[in-house]
Formats: structure tokens, sequence, C-alpha cells
């Protein structure tokens, strides 16, 4: 089950249509989907919460916390809309495509891609052009 729970103004335009994304990347990677929660925060929120729970002072775009076991995926993804916009200007993309990269990465996470070394980085953005693809088509 997918939640979307929001701490800023800023709202889903469509829920169903990212649920569905979604459970689809999740099924792509051969895995299960448990409970996902994904919680939509402005700046200061996700500030605290990297200060709080992983010892960072640094703003963020994105932070997975994994509770999945075995195959199935299961976690809370809690995403900065201000990082996001700050992000789409700085690599010239729009605020959805932005959004997109940002949900799929935390998804990946869970699956257990890393974006650690440089070969890691570069396998987990090539994942997430191919999973951002996956929004647009139809089922």
């Amino acid at each position: 089950m997918i939640e979307f729970h929001y701490e800023s103004d800023f709202q889903l335009t469509s829920e169903p249509d990212y649920s569905d994304w979604i459970n689809r990347v999740v099924e792509s990677e051969q895995r299960n989907l448990g409970d996902l929660v994904y919680v939509f925060c402005d700046d200061e929120y996700l500030l605290n919460m990297n200060q709080k729970y992983l010892m960072h002072d640094t703003y963020t775009d994105i932070i997975t916390f994994d509770y999945g076991q075995g195959s199935v995926i299961s976690g809370d993804i809690f995403i900065s809309t201000d990082r996001v916009w700050e992000n789409a200007l700085k690599f010239e993309a729009t605020f959805e495509e932005e959004l997109l990269r940002v949900m799929v990465h935390g998804v990946l996470h869970l699956v257990g891609y890393v974006d650690k070394s440089k070969d890691d980085k570069l396998l987990m953005r090539e994942k997430e052009e191919q999973k951002i693809k996956m929004f647009h088509v139809e089922q």
C-alpha cells in the first residue's frame, strides 16, 4: 500500500497515477510492495529529520528509511519539494521530471541500489531514467 502525506502546501495532482507508477516500478524490479509512505515537506522539515535521525546538518532532497524484508519493499520516503524545485532549475528540468526522479530514487534505494561510488551513481541515474519513462506508459 502506498500512502502520501503532506507537511507543506504541496499536493500531488493525481495520487492514483503516482501509486500505479510506483507499483509498476516495484514489480519491474521483481519485488513485492509492502507499506510505502511518501512524506512531502519543506527544507526545514527535512533538515530537522536529517539532523535528528542521521546526524547530518545539511539540506537534502530526500531521506529514505527502509523497513523492508526480503523481497518486500517497505519504507518511509521524505522529500523536500523546496529542493526538488531548486534541483529542477539547476539541472534544467521541469518540476515534474525532478519530482519523479526523486520519488523513484527512494524506491531504488529500497530495492537495494546505492549511489556512493561513481559507478553506483551512474547505474542509479540509468535506473532513474528507465523508471521515469514508465510513468508515461499507460497500463
